[in-house]
């Protein structure tokens, strides 16, 4: 009796021991859902928990509206400041361009890796009848080089998010932009506008290219906790003047067709768009409210950040992406949120089979 007491006793405890480890399971599981799926996690919470949390969300809204105001009076403030910056804007441009020569005063700067000083460079050209005709003859191109020759160029050619528009074709025309500027809008909706400039050049008429980014500084109505700051919600480009023969943008495609009912066939030979930076200045436009498929989606995502970073970046600090000095840097920032690259283009156009005919240079 004694004994099947204690057997009896032993099987409860061994019941109960495997209940508990079930339960523990069973909660342990519903962490880990809860862990991947949020969601469920605050659906399962007790209705007053609930209840506060939309307190929070309440008082979230509230302080996206106080943000979405000091975007505006930041905005207002860099408007002002930009007429104090422009100076040292169009001191770089003309530098450059090489309508001035910076003094020895202002040349004072500090490198590491810097080669030969000016006047070593003078003192060699002081004995250039000492050296063979040759090396005469490229010291007095260096020494004579005036300005500093595809400055932008190099500049798109180090940034790898530019560096990815640039075709072949578009090199000889951009060693031609001679200054990249930016122009805030202060009336009407916020914005911005991108503004490159061109020496006359074979390839087309305009002097000006233009990009104008419109920004939205507060908060989506419909999904106010989403906000994270000013964006930017549309964007136009300018008509690009080209000579003849030298739009790089356009691609010709020849194609034979079969006529119907014969045994004759005909070459024809169409325009097509092709990859080029110039494509940057026709962006797809879209209708307010227009629904956008993924590709327009992701052209545009594409574009309003390039805006971005030549606006935020590489205007104003466009001498340390030159020398690749601002490169670190940005190295060392997580660029892309999902770690991982998206290849898209800001204006690539349709794609046919046939033969190509390359745009006369």
């Amino acid at each position: 009796m004694a004994d099947n007491q204690r057997n009896s006793g032993s099987t409860t405890a061994v019941k109960n021991n495997n209940n508990d480890g079930t339960n523990q399971l069973t909660e342990d599981l519903g962490t880990v859902v809860h862990a991947t799926d949020p969601a469920a996690y605050v659906r399962s919470l007790p209705a007053p928990i609930r209840r506060r949390l939309k307190a929070l969300k309440r008082l979230q809204s509230d302080m996206s509206s106080v943000e979405a105001k000091f975007f505006e009076e930041l905005h207002q403030l860099e408007c002002k400041y930009e007429t104090l910056y422009n100076p040292f804007y169009v001191k770089r441009f003309k530098i450059v361009s090489a309508e001035v020569e910076p003094d020895d005063n202002e040349c004072q700067w500090p490198s590491e890796d810097e080669g030969d000083s000016l006047e070593d460079d003078f003192k060699k050209k002081a004995s250039i009848d000492k050296s063979p005709d040759s090396e005469c003859e490229e010291m007095e191109e260096e020494i004579d080089m005036k300005g500093i020759p595809e400055f932008w160029l190099r500049i798109f050619k180090n940034v790898e998010i530019l560096a990815d528009l640039i075709e072949e074709n578009d090199e000889p025309i951009l060693k031609h932009l001679v200054d990249i500027r930016v122009r805030l809008l202060n009336y009407g909706a916020p914005g911005f506008v991108l503004e490159f400039v061109f020496e006359p050049n074979e390839y087309f008429t305009n002097t000006l290219l233009t990009k104008e980014y419109t920004m939205n500084l507060g908060p989506d109505p419909e999904d106010v906790l989403s906000y994270e700051g000013p964006e930017i919600v549309k964007c136009k480009g300018c008509s690009i003047d080209w000579k003849d023969g030298r739009n790089v943008t356009v691609k010709r495609v020849q194609k034979t067709q079969r006529r119907k009912g014969q045994d004759t066939r005909r070459t024809v030979v169409k325009t097509v768009r092709t990859h080029s930076f110039f494509n940057f200045f026709s962006p797809p436009q879209v209708q307010e409210g227009e629904v956008l498929d993924d590709e327009t989606e992701d052209i545009l995502s594409a574009d309003y950040e390039i805006g971005h970073f030549l606006r935020d970046r590489v205007v104003p600090k466009a001498v340390l992406y030159y020398t690749g000095e601002a490169l670190d840097s940005d190295e060392s920032e997580e660029y892309d949120e999902e770690g991982e690259e998206q290849e898209s283009g800001c204006g690539g156009g349709d794609t046919e089979e046939g033969s190509e005919q390359e745009p006369s240079q």
